[in-house]
């Protein structure tokens, strides 16, 4: 046998296994794993008709919804896109996007809270055994063994204070080197003396020792920082997902042929093909083609508008007529879309009123507390002459007045109610909305996009012949337009069978034309079919050398808007309705849900003005808008709230964003603020009501550290429950 033919020997089994895994891999069908974002699932029946939907696709091998987190993950051949599902989704009907992989990892991957979380784990884990240790001591352990139990809870206490109390170590130890005091320096000093306390007492074989208080202090001390950290991920999670709607990849002009890239790879001055039906991946300028676009994502404006060469787009908006060549101008992070990502910041450095209140509460607090733990240790020192007796009493005061409770107070609060709103379907960007929804006795409504669904619906189809219906409907299933799609929609349900046409063709940014019986007969734009004008929207029908004729639509109401604004107005609230619109439709829509108060043709700075004069007038008004045009208006009022298809700056200038397409949740949230608002008073006065009670006896001597400690959790752990009846 030659060498080349000599079976290849090998004394390791993972060497030898190596060629045929790789050979294996290679002849191995990959899957793809796809994350779709289901924005408009909201139960149990939606999961099952996503994921039956799903399975009916060849080539699909598994799809699980997540109702919490609003996504749908999918295992399928490689063949498959996320193109080929959301068709699919839309027609069961169910609006889908494609999650962005940077926003997921970004999502999923929460270094601070994951941190908090080991550390909180850690602090717990290692409370339960001192506290078992401890039960040993207090049942009567004397002697030796009493001291056994010391000096193991003395090596688990230690290293575990270390490792989970460096949060409030290095905060603390940040502050005095700043010269100033903060909540942790009395918290750290709590603990440091509780430590100190406990190892000499247990190297003088002292009856008692305090390892059990100090872990148990930074154990509850933890749980109040991490329910304040869920509260602003809870956000920065939803903000993410939001921000997810940016398009993947996208089709790149090469000397070669087109290229799908992911968009990490565009830079400013490529050249993008944007096929019909697809989201624009970046900001730029039209260089070839003409097309309409839909820009509701950005701006709520129902209306598509005309795109040509010159023409400046944004990421987000959807092509929806013919096919566009466009050259970026800003890419990745810097598209008008990815600055969603600015409600992250904005949600991370919102605190709620209370909460400043509870740091100068605690600027106050912290060199209170020293001096009169200060005080205990040397009017008992005097006293007695007994160091130890002065040192454990000192101990007792600065535990007793660790200001647990005092943390805990607002972040549970915000953690349950911003929970409670999230899953009905309201994301809370800024810590004080809360306690401004509570104050709310005017709110304001902004129409197109806001109370309406910016979803266009034929009124006026009586005033055609079942002719004409047939042709416009033949000429309407021709084009993706979302005014031929709502009129397809209205006349099959009449029950309108399409009229027979030949050379059916779409003029891009202008409408669709046809053959019937040798007559022209188009469907479009007033000045490309001849028509004349109209304050209402519209799409113009002229049959052969016949006259045109407008079909005419009117915005449908947003889901939940009855509900809300009947909610709104039989809480005592007041509503107004403020728009640019025609006078005549804000009239329309004022009737119809029963909106006492309205205003027409508001430019931006009107709006704006007639909130500051509510404002002036002692109104506390909560403004509900969605477009450009509200944007001022949002940022002046008490409080405002914007859909999560507004534009990038109405959410930022919004303190809540509503992520579902329903209105109805919004009179519930301004009863949760309120009682939350009542819950956190509630925890001021149960922590207040605590330190008047037990600072006297700490100082008095009649409590030990453990005490001290067992009373500083009993606070806790009534503030937290107190908070948890808002869930």
């Amino acid at each position: 046998m030659t060498a080349a033919m000599r079976p290849q020997m090998s004394a390791c089994p993972a060497c030898a296994a190596a060629p045929a895994a790789e050979a294996l891999a290679e002849v191995a069908p990959k899957d793809a794993r796809l994350v779709l974002s289901l924005p408009t699932i909201h139960c149990a029946n939606c999961m099952r008709a996503v994921e039956e939907a799903l399975a009916q696709v060849p080539g699909v091998h598994a799809a699980r919804v997540n109702l919490t987190m609003k996504r749908v993950s999918i295992e399928a051949d490689a063949a498959l896109a996320a193109d080929d599902l959301i068709p699919v989704l839309r027609d069961a009907g169910y609006e889908a996007h494609e999650l962005d992989a940077g926003a997921l990892s970004a999502t999923q991957t929460d270094r601070a809270g994951r941190d908090l979380l080991m550390r909180l784990a850690v602090a717990g884990f290692a409370m339960m055994n001192v506290m078992l240790l401890s039960i040993s001591v207090w049942s009567g352990a004397t002697g030796p063994t009493r001291d056994m139990f010391h000096w193991i809870s003395a090596a688990i206490t230690l290293p575990t204070i270390a490792f989970s109390g460096q949060i409030f170590f290095r905060s603390a130890w940040g502050a005095l080197r700043a010269g100033r005091l903060n909540m942790d320096v009395p918290i750290s000093l709590a603990i440091l003396l509780a430590i100190v306390t406990s190892v000499w007492e247990t190297s003088l074989s002292g009856e008692h020792a305090y390892f059990d208080a100090a872990i148990a202090l930074t154990f509850f001390l933890l749980t109040g920082r991490y329910l304040d950290h869920r509260t602003r991920s809870i956000a920065r999670s939803a903000a993410e997902e939001l921000a997810a709607l940016e398009v993947p990849r996208a089709w790149r002009l090469t000397v070669e042929g087109d290229e799908q890239v992911p968009i990490a790879d565009l830079r400013a001055g490529d050249l993008l093909r944007v096929r019909p039906g697809a989201r624009m991946p970046v900001d730029g300028e039209i260089t070839q083609g003409q097309s309409e676009l839909d820009r509701s994502l950005l701006t709520g404006e129902t209306l598509p508008v005309f795109a040509a060469p010159g023409t400046a787009v944004s990421a987000g908006e959807v092509n929806l007529t013919g096919p566009l060549v466009v050259r970026a101008t800003a890419v990745g992070r810097d598209t008008s879309l990815h600055r969603m990502a600015d409600l992250v910041a904005v949600a991370e450095s919102g605190r709620a009123n209370y909460t400043p209140l509870a740091d100068k509460a605690a600027k106050l607090y912290a060199p209170g507390v020293h001096i009169l733990s200060a005080l205990a240790f040397a009017g008992w020192f005097l006293w007695t002459r007994d160091f130890r007796v002065a040192l454990n009493i000192a101990a007792a005061v600065l535990i007793i007045t660790c200001p647990c409770a005092l943390g805990l107070a607002v972040p549970a609060v915000t953690t349950a109610a911003s929970g409670r709103l999230f899953r009905k379907g309201l994301l809370i960007k800024h810590g004080t909305a809360l306690e401004r929804l509570a104050e709310v006795d005017t709110v304001v409504f902004d129409k197109t996009g806001t109370l309406t669904s910016g979803t266009p619906e034929v009124i006026n189809a009586d005033d055609f012949s079942r002719r004409d219906l047939e042709i416009a409907l033949a000429l309407a299933q021709g084009s993706a337009h979302p005014l031929s799609v709502s009129l397809t929609a209205a006349l099959t349900a009449r029950g309108i069978a399409p009229a027979t046409l030949s050379d059916v063709t779409e003029v891009p940014g202008h409408g669709t034309q046809g053959l019937w019986q040798g007559q022209m007969v188009r469907l479009g734009r007033s000045a490309w079919v001849g028509g004349g004008h109209t304050d209402l929207t519209a799409a113009w029908l002229r049959v052969g050398e016949g006259p045109a004729q407008a079909v005419t639509f009117a915005d449908t109401l947003r889901a939940g808007a009855q509900e809300a604004v009947a909610g709104l107005i039989a809480t005592g609230k007041r509503v107004i309705l403020m728009s640019g619109d025609t006078p005549a439709a804000v009239e329309a829509l004022a009737r119809r849900l029963a909106i006492p108060q309205w205003t027409a043709e508001a430019l931006p700075q009107d709006k704006a003005a007639r909130v500051k004069t509510l404002s002036d007038a002692g109104a506390k008004v909560l403004m509900v808008g969605d477009g450009l045009n509200d944007t001022a208006a949002l940022a002046s009022a008490h409080v405002s709230i914007s859909p999560a298809s507004a534009l990038d700056a109405a959410r930022v200038a919004s303190d809540i964003v509503l992520l579902g397409t329903s209105l109805a949740p919004i009179p519930d949230a301004l009863g949760t603020a309120a009682q939350a608002t009542r819950r956190i008073r509630q925890n001021f006065g149960i922590a207040t009501w605590y330190n008047v009670i037990a600072v006297p006896l700490a100082i008095a001597g009649l409590c030990s550290p453990l005490i001290a400690a067992l009373a500083m959790s009993a606070s806790s752990i009534t503030v937290s429950l107190n908070a948890l009846r808002l869930k």
